[in-house]
């Protein structure tokens, strides 16, 4: 039986990591957004000089503001393996200051930042939120001259602490089969564009703040499966309400998570006993949809030249036939900010026999 464990830190993520260099897989998160006015608040809290020069002179603010991610992005830096990723969810913010309307390229500083860290820049992703109604507009209106488009994308950056990720030993190699994934998800996920709705963003009353400005499980989910093995080590330093604990705890990853607020987490993890129902439905939804592709694929003719025993099922490519999924049996409580998962595999799972309906009974 597979285990993962999972531990949550009530922490300033500015701070040095309570980690060892080299220790993290995968590093999946989405910082506050500077000039994004919700953000405003934590962001003034940082230091009296980002408050005092906000209104004379926002650009200076806002690199100022950055200033305070960079933090976070060298102790990423540091935790990671080589051949690990960084993967940043953020998006450019509109604002309208002193100096008039203007677009704050979040996204363009952050590369700036980690390139001059160490991080090597790999091709990115955008994400369509599908947030915005089609009639919105920002502006003039309809008259020329004075309108501004509407931003409906968010950046998904990615970054490498050095070269590739070697496998060297068996047991990673076994481990990597097993991390596959089908040959029609990874048409889908490794395009640039990605085109699915963002989370509902309201809270209750004892968060602390209106919007939880979290991603959905699917960005979470993609990623993860993308980018790291299983019983890899992922961290999230803006864990926020634990989406990306969440997804690693459903895609049978340890995870670690840090956040200032420990108020957003209590409503996720609060009854650990109903997360298997809910988190073992990102396995069973990946099967499902293969059991499609494999039906429509047969359909138009085609043929599967290979066979995933632990799946029973037809795949295209031979990388795909170790592939392995999980159904987590139990999570529990170890200690006050420590979660376990344990975990079945599919191919472990004995599927009832199917009864013969009872004979009606005669009046």
């Amino acid at each position: 039986m597979k285990q993962t464990i999972h531990r949550i830190l009530n922490r300033d993520s500015r701070e040095k990591f309570p980690l060892s260099s080299e220790t993290v897989d995968l590093i999946v998160t989405s910082p506050p957004y500077p000039m994004i006015e919700m953000w405003d608040e934590l962001f003034f809290s940082f230091g009296e000089k980002i408050t005092e020069s906000f209104k004379s002179d926002p650009k200076l603010s806002y690199e100022r503001m950055h200033l305070e991610l960079d933090k976070v992005w060298r102790e990423c830096f540091r935790v990671l393996k080589e051949g690990s990723f960084l993967v940043i969810n953020v998006g450019d913010a509109t604002r309208k200051t002193n100096l008039g309307f203007q677009i704050f390229m979040n996204h363009a500083r952050i590369v700036q930042s980690c390139n001059q860290i160490g991080f090597q820049s790999l091709p990115g992703i955008l994400w369509r939120k599908q947030t915005n109604s089609p009639n919105k507009f920002m502006g003039s209106g309809m008259l020329p001259s004075g309108a501004y488009v509407t931003l409906e994308h968010e950046h998904i950056l990615i970054f490498r602490k050095g070269n590739k990720r070697k496998f060297e030993s068996k047991m990673d190699k076994l481990s990597r089969a097993e991390s596959a994934f089908f040959w029609e998800e990874r048409n889908l996920w490794f395009g640039d564009l990605w085109d699915f709705k963002g989370k509902k963003q309201g809270l209750d009353s004892q968060a602390g703040r209106d919007r939880s400005a979290a991603y959905p499980l699917e960005l979470a989910n993609r990623i993860i499966l993308m980018y790291s093995l299983k019983g890899d080590v992922v961290l999230d330093p803006f864990l926020g309400t634990g989406t990306t604990m969440l997804s690693a705890i459903g895609n049978c990853r340890n995870s670690i998570g840090f956040d200032l607020d420990p108020n957003l987490l209590q409503n996720q993890f609060q009854n650990l006993s109903s997360l298997p129902e809910e988190l073992n439905t990102i396995s069973e939804k990946r099967k499902i949809n293969h059991d499609l592709f494999v039906e429509t694929r047969l359909k138009e003719g085609k043929n599967f030249l290979h066979f995933n025993s632990n799946l029973q099922t037809p795949v295209v490519t031979n990388q795909e036939k170790f592939l392995d999924l999980e159904r987590i049996t139990r999570v529990f409580r170890k200690k006050k900010n420590t979660i376990l998962a344990e975990y079945v595999s599919f191919s472990q799972v004995v599927t009832p026999p199917q009864l013969e309906p009872a004979p009606a009974v005669q009046p």
